[in-house]
């Protein structure tokens, strides 16, 4: 009797605790879904950040490079920092002198002295931009500009000029505007008594005929 009932006893317990095991076994399921959802989002995430950043480094680099060459295509001189140079220059189209330069330089579109920069000799362009010194002879037959800490020193001859604070020109200044107008005045005149010769010519060839 006492063996029966511990038997049923015992059955009745391990009803008991499977029933315990299976009220227990929902709640550690969300658990489980939760930890496989966070554990592949992290190493996921930190590969793509990492190759996202040379891939972004790259192409900004590539950019620059498009840009720079751009540039280059026009005739274009860079006097570093540094470096000397002295004698004529010919068939540049822009001059950039950081550097030292004693040269002249003709047929130009700009001349920029950096703030580093010394010229001394001659240029005749259409636009100067000075930061730096220059010494001699300058003809900027559209715009001149003299920043701040600019010095010109010697013969300025411009279309327009425009002086920063701190910017400094000592010599002799003198407007391109009424050289420009007698020179057009001549060629003007000049065609027109051209004009006037030729005519003359041909009047007896008409009556000849």
């Amino acid at each position: 009797m006492f063996q029966k009932k511990d038997g049923d006893g015992a059955v009745k317990r391990g009803d008991e605790e499977g029933k315990a095991q299976d009220v227990s076994a929902p709640p550690l399921k969300p658990f489980s879904r939760k930890g496989s959802h966070h554990a592949p989002a992290k190493p996921t995430g930190s590969p793509t950040l990492r190759h996202d950043i040379p891939r972004r480094g790259v192409e900004s680099a590539r950019r620059f490079d498009r840009v720079i060459p751009g540039e280059s295509e026009s005739r274009k001189l860079t006097v570093g920092r540094e470096i000397c140079l002295s004698g004529e220059i010919t068939s540049c189209e822009r001059l950039i002198v950081e550097g030292r330069v004693e040269a002249s330089l003709s047929d130009a579109h700009a001349i920029e002295i950096a703030p580093t920069g010394v010229f001394m000799g001659s240029a005749e362009v259409n636009e100067a931009d000075i930061s730096g010194l220059y010494e001699g002879e300058l003809i900027a037959r559209d715009i001149l500009t003299v920043r701040s800490g600019g010095r010109i020193n010697g013969t300025v001859r411009y279309g327009r000029i425009s002086i920063e604070a701190g910017g400094e020109i000592s010599g002799d200044m003198r407007a391109l505007s009424q050289a420009e107008a007698e020179a057009d005045d001549a060629g003007d005149d000049a065609g027109a008594g051209a004009k006037g010769e030729t005519p003359a010519p041909d009047a007896p060839k008409t009556s000849d005929g």
